[in-house]
């Protein structure tokens, strides 16, 4: 059974940065692309992040120079690191394994407010 638990996200000031976590298990991690997507209030859930088994990385326009995803294949964990934030960025953030498309864990909250 596939299960996603994310953490980290918080309230935080335009500029600052956050730190998300995301912890898995049911799958073969080390095989699996991650990704993480966010979803805003009154908006389709949209991809941010992107990182396959051999670490390689893809960003959406308004992630790249402030996002960065990251895997530990260890913890069976990937992250988001995110820098430089702004209130457009406030959000639910959710992980995914995208050979399992379905499967989405709770999500964490992002504010961005001052």
């Amino acid at each position: 059974q596939v299960q996603l638990v994310e953490s980290g996200g918080g309230l935080v000031q335009p500029g600052g940065s956050l730190k998300l976590s995301c912890e898995t298990s049911g799958f073969i991690f080390v095989l699996e692309p991650m990704a993480w997507y966010r979803q805003a209030p009154g908006k389709v859930r949209e991809l941010v992040a992107s990182i396959t088994g051999r670490l390689r990385t893809t960003y959406a326009d308004f992630a790249k120079g402030r996002f960065t995803i990251s895997r530990d294949n260890g913890r069976k964990a990937v992250y988001l690191e995110m820098d430089n934030l702004k209130p457009e960025d406030t959000a639910v953030y959710y992980c995914r394994a995208e050979s399992y498309v379905l499967n989405w864990g709770q999500g964490t909250q992002v504010t961005v407010s001052s």
